[in-house]
């Protein structure tokens, strides 16, 4: 199915700084590919509501169409998010850790 073009989705935004662009739910951090994430894992709606508590029904039911909207943009991502080692390449170990001055 293609991308649906200029569809409103009235809780998710794409703002430069703002997760790095990728949608998120409005006035949150959380990106829709989180939110995707554990649906595909088998999390029910009420149960990513316990995990987001400030997130509404509206907000998830959104994020949800979106990723139907935007299916081949939203599955990259969420590869992206579970490839463990561009993150160990981004991120190695010890790099940022505080040390303590030996004495």
């Amino acid at each position: 199915m293609p991308t649906v073009k200029g569809l409103k989705h009235p809780y998710i935004i794409k703002k430069k700084g703002v997760q790095g662009g990728r949608p998120v739910i409005a006035g949150t951090r959380i990106p829709v590919s989180t939110v995707i994430f554990w649906y595909k894992a088998g999390k029910e709606i009420y149960e990513i509501l316990d995990m987001y508590p400030q997130l509404n029904p509206s907000q998830i039911h959104d994020a949800l169409s979106y990723y139907y909207d935007h299916k081949e943009e939203m599955e990259e991502e969420i590869v992206l998010m579970q490839n463990e080692n561009l993150w160990q390449k981004r991120y190695p170990s010890g790099k940022g850790v505080a040390r303590t001055a030996e004495r």
